[in-house]
């Protein structure tokens, strides 16, 4: 029918067939607009280290999105793939570092995991009729869960071998990039020339009718989530690779990317109709997305109001599409190719007039890179973090300089891509708060490279040359806090301890400084400890549920002020009378509780003058200046005898 009604138009004007034209490759008209906008916008976008950053950055998404496409074509869904990712890197680097299994070997045994997660979803769906979505969701956990099992919540180093697929080929040519396109031929071929391909379109269209034609649906399911976990595998050990280090809580919301890409690629999440080259095309939105509006120094929160809005439209038009008869996007016969080549080949020269044209703009647009500086913050979601952000600011206003801060979310990929950015932007000097102290290494590594002084603030940063690091004592602090508790406690009682985000390097250090401290009262015993990822709606949560089981604890530690006051909320008229409680960071809320006396202490960092100095540190490395490779912030450990006199 779409044919049909195709030749009823071949007569129509020329503005209709372009407007067909646009319709018919809306995602790829997307693309080519949002190149021209972000190279008008930007002078650094189109250099050809941005680009192959742009590149780098849509290949784990692309190569995760890859798998999904076979599940939405066939109707499905998966929201496990993040999870599974996960969980295939952890399961390598364990068993090849833990474990001493052969590299090739723990390759294999990851592929397995992946490809065993997506059998057991397609076992759960097709033959325990649950419904996709609860199926993938379950597993989303498990493997997660999983993953964090295997790791005790820290990261694991990688395979020297396997870590090259983060590496580039001849100095220039990113690994991931051949590996996220070697995943896209794959795709393609699987869709296009299989008979399992053929299954998935057939299935997505109209299941029962391809029951009754003779698949066999229950069968054919299970190889299509058995690719998607294959395909998850692949894109979890590419993004260890990235980070030297497997992540127990890598990928998280990457499968919302992933299928993402693959409805802005065109695909109908009521099935029967995707490609890979779409899905690739997808990937790349998201991904100039996240890169173009990192360059202008757009926040990560309207970022994620952008990508939904475009995902929005993305649905819109395809119902536009379906509306005025445009052709479904499926792997059609050798007319609907040709067609397909000629229209990627105007996209080409469309782009390269434009790489042209744009080059011209912004000629001489780096000149005052000198005076340019990036903060990437793992965090903007905790005040403490945001204290850092206000001193940075109020330094570089200070001194003159242009200040561009992003937020990694805690995402130590998404971070590496931060990285990357201010690098190929040519800036000043970096400064890095790393989610993790390894997988920063590799991104802070390639800003070495390019002669960009970085700066550690807060945590510091490994395998990987630093101008300073400004830093307080997590270790010290959580010793401060051990002593500050048990003194409160007189030596004797128990306690509970409200961990931070697990696989973080600030809650190993806090909890490990904590645990040495309190190595000199034999008397407190730690009857539990529980994550609460430094936040105070989970500390409330987390709390309330140890009460049920430790009612007549005599004090808390918590790793962070934020799930301190989510302890003190659960306690109510306990906290700061029979129950003592300790938090960490010294934040604005925190030092009230204090100051009320329902948080006994808190453990003060001083976050906004670690902002400040980090700002002056990295403006005098740019300029050549000698500076200390280590700058310590003193701790304090505040109570409602000294708050007042406190400044922060």
């Amino acid at each position: 029918m779409a044919a049909d009604t195709l030749k009823s138009t071949s007569g129509a004007s020329g503005a209709s067939g372009l407007r067909r034209l646009l319709l018919d490759n809306g995602a790829l008209t997307a693309l080519i607009v949002l190149v021209i906008a972000m190279s008008a916008l930007s002078g650094d976008f189109l250099t050809t280290d941005n680009l192959l950053n742009v590149g780098v950055q849509a290949a784990v998404t692309a190569i995760l999105a890859f798998g999904v496409t076979f599940v939405i074509v066939s109707a499905g869904i998966d929201l496990s793939v993040g999870s599974v990712a996960a969980l295939s890197a952890t399961v390598l680097a364990w068993s090849a570092t833990s474990e001493g299994i052969p590299v090739p070997i723990a390759v294999v045994l990851a592929v397995a995991t992946g490809i065993a997660c997506g059998l057991v979803n397609g076992f759960l769906i097709s033959y325990g009729k649950l419904p996709p979505f609860i199926a993938t969701l379950a597993m989303l956990s498990v493997a997660r869960g999983l993953s964090l099992v295997i790791s005790q919540g820290s990261p694991i180093a990688f395979p020297d071998s396997v870590s090259h697929l983060g590496d580039t080929l001849g100095g220039w040519l990113p690994v991931p990039v051949l590996v996220m396109v070697v995943m896209g031929l794959i795709t393609a071929f699987v869709l296009g020339r299989t008979y399992i391909g053929r299954s998935m379109y057939a299935i997505g269209g109209n299941e029962e009718a391809a029951r009754l034609s003779g698949l066999r649906v229950k069968k054919q399911k299970l190889a299509i989530y058995a690719f998607s976990g294959l395909f998850a595998a692949a894109a979890g050990i590419v993004l260890a690779s990235r980070l030297s280090s497997a992540q127990p809580q890598a990928a998280q919301g990457y499968e919302l990317d992933a299928i993402a890409a693959v409805v802005i690629g065109g695909a109908s999440l009521a099935g029967g109709t995707g490609k890979a080259s779409g899905t690739l095309i997808g990937a790349l939105i998201l991904a100039v997305l996240r890169n173009g509006l990192n360059l202008l120094s757009v926040s990560a929160f309207w970022q994620q109001v952008v990508i939904g809005v475009v995902i929005a439209l993305a649905v819109l038009l395809d119902t536009v599409r379906r509306k005025a008869g445009a052709t479904p996007v499926t792997t059609g016969g050798g007319g609907n190719k040709g067609k397909q080549a000629v229209t990627y080949l105007l996209a080409a020269v469309v782009a390269a007039a434009t790489v042209g044209a744009t080059s011209l703009l912004h000629t001489g647009s780096s000149s005052a890179a000198q005076q340019k500086v990036g903060l990437s913050l793992s965090t903007l979601n905790n005040p403490f973090f945001v204290q850092i952000r206000a001193g940075a600011q109020e330094e570089a206003k200070k001194l003159g300089v242009d200040l561009t801060v992003t937020d990694a979310q805690n995402d130590a990929s998404q971070q590496a891509n931060q990285l990357q950015n201010f690098t190929s932007e040519g800036l000043g000097s970096i400064i890095v708060n790393p989610v993790d102290s390894d997988a920063a290494g590799p991104a802070v590594q390639a800003a070495n490279q390019a002669g960009i002084p970085v700066v550690g603030v807060d945590r510091g940063v490994n395998n990987a040359e630093t101008a300073a690091l400004v830093a307080s004592d997590n270790v010290e602090g959580g010793k401060l806090g051990a002593k500050a508790l048990a003194e409160k406690l007189g030596g004797q009682g128990t306690i509970v301890i409200l961990q931070g985000q697990a696989g973080t390097s600030a809650s190993r250090e806090r909890g490990a400084g904590f645990a040495a401290g309190l190595k000199a009262y034999p008397g407190i015993k730690v009857v539990a400890k529980q994550p609460a990822d430094f936040d105070r709606t989970k500390g409330l949560d987390v709390m309330t549920n140890l009460l049920q089981a430790h009612p007549d604890i005599d004090g808390v530690f918590a790793e962070n002020d934020e799930m301190a006051l989510g302890a003190i909320k659960a306690l109510g008229s306990k906290a700061g009378k029979s129950v003592q409680v300790v938090g960490f960071d010294g934040t604005p809320d925190g030092l009230k509780a204090v100051e009320t006396g329902t948080l006994y202490a808190s453990v003060a960092q001083q976050p906004k003058q670690l902002g400040k100095i980090a700002v002056d540190n990295a403006v005098r490395a740019a300029e050549g200046k000698n500076v200390s490779t280590t700058v310590k912030v003193p701790v304090k450990v505040v109570t409602k005898e000294n708050v007042a006199g406190f400044g922060g």
